[in-house]
């Protein structure tokens, strides 16, 4: 068999499952930056910002806790690629929508369902990419998924920075998320 060709197809799980970590911390870190000028943009006031923007993100903590249950359980039942493509639509699904919302209300839900799915996209990535990495580039090939990732918060910050629109901001995520599934169909199942 062919060396060239495990190679490359090791090399594409790893950029993919370092770009899905990406657009992961990217949405995660979103929140942050855009907390105020959106909260306030939703109907939260000075004197409710903080109470607000608190069940914003904890709806968004309560669904990463249960996505991370139901992803775990589904990836080992049904594999990897599974819980890959059905968290990155269910996340893309849910941050380009946020881009419409206008109650604080609209934005806890929609949050708590980006969570759910970006509970599944750091666990099942790093999960694939150690399934079927060599034993000795294991270490590598993680470090290189949660290092590429970290720029996510970057590319939050700098997109906001130069867009000062909080809802495009999310629908950018959401369409970061649309690519991503289309990168992903060349990934192979670890078979473990």
């Amino acid at each position: 068999m062919n060396q060239t060709k495990p190679a490359s197809i090791l090399n594409i799980a790893v950029i993919v499952a370092a770009l899905g970590y990406f657009v992961d911390i990217y949405d995660l870190l979103l929140f942050t930056i855009v907390k105020k000028t959106s909260m306030m943009a939703v109907g939260a006031t000075e004197a409710t910002i903080l109470v607000d923007s608190t069940r914003v993100i904890n709806w968004q903590m309560f669904g990463l806790l249960l996505g991370g249950i139901i992803w775990g359980v589904l990836g080992d039942k049904k594999g990897r690629l599974s819980v890959l493509f059905g968290s990155i639509i269910l996340y893309s699904v849910a941050n380009f929508i946020t881009g419409f919302i206008h109650t604080v209300e609209e934005y806890a839900a929609c949050r708590f369902v980006a969570g759910l799915g970006l509970a599944g996209e750091l666990g099942a990535g790093i999960t694939l990419v150690s399934e079927l990495l060599p034993k000795n580039k294991r270490g590598i090939g993680t470090s290189l998924v949660a290092g590429i990732g970290l720029f996510g918060a970057v590319a939050a910050y700098f997109t906001f920075h130069f867009t000062e629109d909080w809802r495009l901001c999310y629908k950018i995520g959401g369409v970061l998320g649309i690519l991503l599934l289309f990168l992903r169909i060349s990934v192979a199942e670890s078979g473990m």
